[in-house]
């Protein structure tokens, strides 16, 4: 899930799946507008890339994809996912990565498009959207892409151990993080599937007194030995809610060269790591199955 505004529409035809004219800048596309199991989906063509398209369900803003350049990543947290994947390994060398959570299949197409022969699984509970990405936005032929249907944990659980080099979670249901995929036991199940020297990286919304996020650290901390968040630094001073990514790893993740990437986007962000990750982490404990809730709820007028 991803900051942004509303979607835009100028018109309705049809039954079920309805379209939306779109004439901006000469092109001729149609939003897509269907019912899926969670609320409304859109689809809604990008009118500065002509091959792109952004989906939103319930008007929050999900993914962005370019058909034509599958390593396009237009949301700022999906960059950030984005330097991870090319920091855990040059391009051009196959990797394995489980995505908890589908939307559009942003990230898979990227790991796709950089490292041709990747073997790649997404699970994703929403079957009717996974459906309608599909007949949209379709993958291109040759990628190791297997979409499995269910529940993200109860699909993670059924994986081998050390069968991942990354296993991204970016699960939202209602704009909101399932309790069920922040707990201790739910990261346990992760570090059980990756392989030795892999990644976990999970997008966390969060906003105001960063909560939920600074517990998601606490919680990361519990079952790996190294973590950093990279996020817009509005976003972790609690101006605004927004979108961070948590990394974390057995192993030492290279802190250096992700502040140098984040810093360099269009929409400069920062790393926080070590000390400084200490200190504002200080006092928040690990979530438990026990004790887990769902991530909080945007606040009124976040997308717009």
């Amino acid at each position: 899930m991803a900051r942004g505004g509303k979607r835009r529409r100028d018109g309705e035809t049809g039954h079920g799946r309805d379209r939306v004219r779109d004439r901006g800048r000469g092109r001729d596309r149609e939003t897509v507008v269907a019912q899926v199991g969670g609320g409304t989906a859109s689809l809604v063509p990008d009118p500065d890339r002509a091959s792109a398209w952004s989906l939103l369900l319930d008007e929050a803003p999900q993914s962005h994809v370019d058909l034509a350049e599958p390593a396009h990543l237009g949301f700022e947290y999906q960059r950030r996912l984005g330097h991870v994947v090319d920091l855990l390994a040059p391009p051009g060398r196959p990797v394995q990565v489980l995505h908890l959570g589908g939307g559009a299949l942003t990230l898979a197409r990227y790991v796709a498009a950089t490292r041709p022969r990747s073997t790649q699984q997404v699970i994703e509970v929403d079957e009717a959207l996974t459906r309608l990405v599909r007949e949209h936005l379709p993958l291109e032929r040759g990628w190791r892409i297997r979409m499995r249907g269910g529940d993200a944990r109860e699909g993670l659980g059924r994986l081998p151990e050390e069968w991942a080099d990354l296993v991204i979670a970016d699960v939202f249901s209602g704009a909101r993080t399932p309790a069920h995929l922040t707990s201790v036991e739910f990261l346990r199940e992760v570090r059980r599937v990756l392989r030795p020297g892999g990644w976990y990286a999970a997008n966390i919304a969060d906003g105001a007194q960063l909560r939920h996020l600074r517990a998601q650290i606490a919680t990361a901390g519990a079952v790996f030995a190294e973590r950093c968040v990279l996020a817009d630094p509005a976003v972790l001073r609690g101006r605004r809610f927004g979108n961070s990514v948590l990394l974390a790893a057995e192993g030492e993740l290279p802190i250096a060269e992700l502040t140098r990437r984040t810093a360099g986007d269009s929409h400069p962000g920062r790393v926080a790591a070590g000390r400084e990750l200490g200190a504002f982490t200080a006092g928040a404990a690990p979530v438990t199955d026990a004790t887990a809730t769902a991530s909080p709820v945007p606040p009124r007028g976040t997308f717009g």
